[in-house]
């Protein structure tokens, strides 16, 4: 009996999965690589004081650089989506990363080029923004492709984690270089290490002829086949698909608010404390919550609870509980206090790593890439808004309150439209579904 196209693409599929010992090798690659993503991320929002002190901006200024990162973030989602949907992720990672750390360890030197130093750091962080923005895209589809469906929460969770470890290292290293060498230091480490981590994977991991095809891609592009064309009004007509969108959206945009700002909460509150300490702690708790929402995210589905049920939880982890941890920073003048509220607010917002990030892999595996991608476009949109508007309610209320209200009225808006609509069913084949 002859087999479906569909059948057959699903045979090719699970032949390209990785085996053990290269899913192994491949999530502790992407862990330090995400880590490095968020070591250069975040190198601004760490150093952005005592650039403030440095080059005279007040905090409009400030949130205009830091918000300027997400401008070019949300023009590349879909495009790295797709082009990892079509030739690999890791090859749309490896090429990207080569670029976003050579611009990272140059960001000192384009702040003395000349007098407008608030041009040239919004320009360099627009460009950091294109330039990572296909990472997560890329990412997701890499391994809605290489990963199994029964570890895919797991795999997506621990890689997510480099996020926090990245911030960790940043925030703990970061804070030590910035009274021992200055801000700058901080940028040189951040993009010499991403570049050793680039010819780490182009030496062990890749081969010269896979860059060779995929810059053939991004140079010529290349037809294509009809089976790998992204359904774009079946996707849309579905209320899942919406609702994995403005929870992803939410997510992204209250974690952008929080990445960005906290530093200097903590800075300006409490200014006796040491940078090490509130740089750190957050972040040192999230990785290891980033690594149990995935073990526990699996059990759970291995343990027979339904897939959209278990999803749904974590949102409720990642998106209710930590919103209300956030809520309680504005509201207290106790320093050991607002660290334990911003880790745990941190720490549970890593729980979305296995709710709507994989849920998306849930609904629309074949494009996985592309449809995160749109996502996060959203989510970078609304981070400019967002991280901006942070900024601004400071400015004019004078208080940090108003931007954690901010952050908790966005979260609850994502919880509910997701709980409401959300589901695990595959919407991006016709017309057999099965109902996770």
């Amino acid at each position: 009996m002859q087999r479906s196209p569909e059948e057959a693409r699903g045979d090719a599929a699970e032949d390209a999965q990785w085996s053990r010992p290269e899913c192994q090798a491949w999530t502790g690659t992407l862990l330090l690589g995400t880590c490095l993503l968020y070591c250069a991320r975040v190198s601004m929002p760490i150093c952005t004081v005592s650039m403030s002190q440095d080059f005279g901006w007040n905090k409009k200024e400030a949130g205009i650089v830091l918000s300027s990162f997400f401008w070019g973030y949300c023009l590349t989602q879909i495009v790295g989506g797709h082009l990892g949907d079509r030739i690999g992720g890791e090859k749309v990672i490896l090429l990207s990363a080569s670029a976003w750390g050579f611009i990272t360890a140059a960001t000192p030197l384009l702040a003395h080029l000349g007098s407008a130093q608030l041009v040239f750091m919004t320009f360099s962080r627009i460009l950091t923004g294109l330039l990572q923005g296909v990472y997560f895209p890329a990412l997701t589809s890499l391994l809605s492709q290489k990963v199994r469906e029964s570890e895919r929460a797991f795999t997506y969770s621990t890689v997510g984690a480099g996020s926090q470890f990245g911030t960790l290292v940043t925030g703990a290293v970061g804070s030590l270089l910035l009274d021992w060498y200055g801000w700058q230091s901080v940028f040189y480490l951040s993009g010499g290490l991403t570049l050793l981590w680039v010819y780490y994977v182009y030496r062990y991991l890749l081969t010269e002829q896979d860059l060779i095809l995929a810059l053939g891609v991004l140079v010529q592009g290349l037809p294509v086949a009809r089976h790998s064309r992204v359904p774009w009004r079946q996707l849309f007509r579905e209320p899942s698909i919406w609702a994995a969108i403005f929870s992803q959206l939410s997510a992204a945009c209250s974690f952008f608010i929080l990445l960005c700002w906290l530093p200097t909460f903590f800075k300006e509150t409490f200014p006796s404390s040491k940078g090490w300490v509130f740089n750190v702690v957050p972040w040192l708790v999230a990785i290891p919550a980033s690594v149990l929402s995935g073990f526990l995210s699996d059990h759970l589905i291995s343990q027979g609870y339904r897939t959209i049920t278990i999803r749904k939880f974590m949102q409720v982890m990642g998106l209710g509980l930590s919103s209300v941890f956030a809520l309680c920073l504005g509201h207290t003048s106790n320093f050991c206090k607002s660290v334990f509220f911003a880790s745990a607010s941190i720490g549970l917002q890593t729980f979305n790593h296995s709710g709507v990030s994989v849920n998306i892999q849930d609904l629309a595996p074949s494009c996985a890439g592309v449809l995160f991608g749109v996502a996060n476009t959203a989510g970078a949109l609304a981070g400019v808004v967002g991280v901006g508007l942070g900024g601004y309610l400071i400015e004019t209320t004078g208080s940090w309150t108003s931007m954690f209200n901010l952050v908790a009225a966005i979260s609850s808006l994502g919880l509910c439209s997701f709980l409401m609509f959300g589901k695990a069913q595959r919407v991006d084949l016709s017309p057999a579904r099965e109902d996770l």
